[in-house]
């Protein structure tokens, strides 16, 4: 990945494993012939490659392999405990995508998967059916961009113009894509949907700079978010995760008025704020790779499986940023994560 902080949304891959059973589909035809030069490799399934032993999810980001294969059994899931519903009743996702071009290094894949390679999953017809046949039953919030960064792979799945054509034929589908991709020319390309909703993760540029490799600037971000707003799309700002370094209020502080100065924000559609929290068996794997890494050993408040910043600093820093937002969003339109109040039942 060469370069990858100038062109973080095109890396080359030198090698690219493919199921047999794919090797046909449109989609793996499609994005192989994006990489002429890569040694192709035929596999049995996925799990061959991606579930080795001995791989270090840390050392293997720099030299990622690509691969490509279907996906199998349940499709599309409930919404963890740790995400934010945004108050809806019916909140799933699903992962078309697995791993991240991108090198965060508090990132939660880092504890979950064991490998840092990137499986694209090309049987999205599939995906699309599953949801569809729950569509029949009930609406749907649905995040497509969890456990990747979705809009970053666009060059080479396309899969967010996918998605964006599949929620303009179901009114009642509500997608979330997450990203902290900066070009708009990767959203555009459709017409703006109501039903679509483009999360961008915000941090101050301290934050960026100490532990969000490989992404894009702060400004940047805004930019991009700037002018999917002019273009009529549906836009959200997510300060999720608010990482505690030394002098974080005044980064946060500085973030804001970035913000303010890009954002019109009576145009948003809400924000989310929450601090750092991940699995407790998560934040073991990583510690055990990450064994210097400030973000990831910090001392956290460890409660049902779960570890977070304690219960102090994590309303001190809430606190502060959803009290300055208040001022300038309405506060019901400002979304907090909550352990004791996550119920996914809400209406």
């Amino acid at each position: 990945m060469k370069n990858l902080n100038k062109h973080y949304f095109n890396p080359f891959f030198s090698h690219i494993y493919v199921e047999t059973a794919v090797l046909g589909h449109p989609f793996t035809r499609r994005i192989l012939a994006k990489f002429p030069a890569a040694e192709i490799i035929e596999i049995r399934h996925y799990k061959d490659v991606f579930c080795r032993s001995h791989q270090s999810s840390a050392l293997q980001h720099r030299s990622q392999k690509l691969i490509l294969a279907a996906k199998q059994g349940t499709l599309v899931y409930e919404g963890a405990p740790v995400c934010q519903s945004f108050g809806n009743r019916y909140f799933y996702y699903t992962s078309c995508a697995m791993n991240c071009i991108f090198d965060c290094a508090y990132c939660y894949l880092k504890g979950m998967y064991p490998s840092a390679n990137i499986v694209i999953f090309v049987n999205l017809e599939d995906i699309f059916a599953e949801v569809a046949q729950i569509l029949r039953m009930h609406p749907l919030y649905l995040c497509v961009s969890y456990d990747t960064d979705l809009p970053a792979l666009e060059s080479i799945a396309g899969y967010v113009r996918e998605w964006c054509a599949f929620a303009g034929k179901h009114a009642d589908l509500k997608l979330e894509i997450r990203t902290k991709c900066a070009d708009p020319a990767l959203f555009a390309r459709e017409t703006p949907s109501p039903n679509v909703i483009y999360a961008f993760t915000l941090s101050p540029q301290a934050v960026i700079d100490a532990f969000e490799h490989h992404t894009p600037s702060l400004a940047k971000r805004l930019s991009c978010a700037a002018a999917l707003l002019q273009a009529g799309c549906a836009v959200r700002l997510c300060f999720d995760p608010m990482i505690y370094v030394k002098g974080w209020e005044r980064h946060y502080e500085t973030m804001l008025a970035q913000v303010y100065d890009r954002i019109d924000m009576d145009k948003i559609v809400d924000v989310s704020v929450g601090t750092f929290r991940i699995s407790q068996d998560y934040l073991k794997n990583m510690r055990r790779q990450e064994t210097k890494s400030a973000v990831v050993w910090f001392p956290f408040q460890c409660e049902r499986g779960y570890c977070h910043y304690p219960d102090a600093l994590m309303e001190e820093m809430e606190a502060f940023l959803t009290g300055r937002l208040a001022g300038r969003i309405p506060e019901e339109k400002i979304f907090r994560w909550d352990m004791e109040t996550t119920e996914h039942g809400k209406a």
